[in-house]
């Protein structure tokens, strides 16, 4: 008799996972270690200040007094920016059954809301753009974290291909250090972190790197003459930057916070938007440093 296989059967029912897997990071390391600050208006302004010089400072007695040199502050601004996503789900999508999920729509504006936020982050540090004050008819834009950090706090190195170098990260810590700052993170992209985990293995360097059968390359605290800095990695950060910074003296600035509204139906679906109204605000340009390559 012949054996009757599953080849030959009719009507075999469906196995699929009710779990929907996402690989696609959803990690905001900047916007999550900062504060954050309320605004009332599109355009908004701060102003920041330093103290003089240090001087030799001894007089006679009975001297004349003599009036200081005095500055004024400096006012610093920027815009708010909007970030939207708009999703259009059928009625029919949402009246089917789905694997995974009890709603397309839900489902899908989830999703939305992860990737919006994802947007807010490379607004933040991905892209090295000014601020735009917009119009009718265009956009407008925030100053990014590149915009916001003095001239004498951005440490050149070589072309493109360049890698990072410990002694270019020292001289960034040591610019912040000189101007006051009290810097806690190093934030830098995947490429630049392999080559930190490289600066624990340089000559006369103690390293733990077994632990039972664990091995250990990386470095998440690097301890130098001005500090000890946290070693945050960052997808989203643009390639060729390393930031230096201290989390207090940034904040993302809000205007409207994410919202979700459902819009006006124009036939048998259903059209739902998030959006939100942010900004950055460095309270310092002198309070962070940043390492870039030379442009090529």
């Amino acid at each position: 008799m012949a054996q009757y296989t599953a080849f030959e059967t009719v009507g075999k029912k469906e196995d699929v996972s009710d779990i929907i897997s996402t690989l696609t990071p959803t990690r905001t390391p900047f916007t999550s270690s900062i504060g954050t600050e309320k605004v009332n208006n599109v355009l908004f302004q701060w102003q920041e200040d330093s103290l003089a010089a240090v001087r030799v400072n001894a007089q006679v007695e009975g001297f004349t007094a003599a009036d200081a040199t005095l500055a004024p502050t400096q006012m610093r601004q920027n815009y708010t920016q909007i970030l939207e996503k708009t999703i259009k789900t059928s009625g029919t999508v949402d009246a089917v059954d789905h694997y995974g999920r009890a709603k397309e729509s839900a489902y899908q504006m989830a999703k939305a809301m992860s990737e919006v936020k994802r947007d807010l982050e490379h607004a933040f540090v991905g892209i090295d753009a000014a601020a735009v004050a917009g119009s009718s008819a265009a956009a407008r834009r925030f100053a990014t974290v590149f915009k916001q950090i003095d001239a004498a706090m951005r440490v050149v190195t070589g072309g493109a291909n360049t890698a990072l170098s410990e002694a270019n990260l020292l001289t960034a810590l040591q610019r912040a250090y000189n101007e006051g700052a009290e810097v806690n993170t190093v934030m830098v992209t995947p490429d630049d972190s392999i080559t930190i985990s490289d600066f624990a293995k340089a000559s006369g360097r103690n390293r733990d790197i077994a632990t039972g059968t664990k091995i250990v390359n990386a470095v998440d605290l690097y301890v130098s003459p001005f500090g000890q800095v946290a070693v945050q990695l960052n997808r989203f950060l643009l390639a060729g930057r390393t930031l230096v910074y201290d989390k207090a003296n940034w904040k993302k600035v809000i205007l409207r916070d994410w919202f979700r509204e459902t819009l006006a139906k124009d036939g048998d679906n259903t059209k739902q938007m998030v959006v939100g109204e942010f900004s950055l605000k460095h309270v310092n340009f002198k309070a962070s440093a940043v390492i870039e390559r030379a442009a090529a």
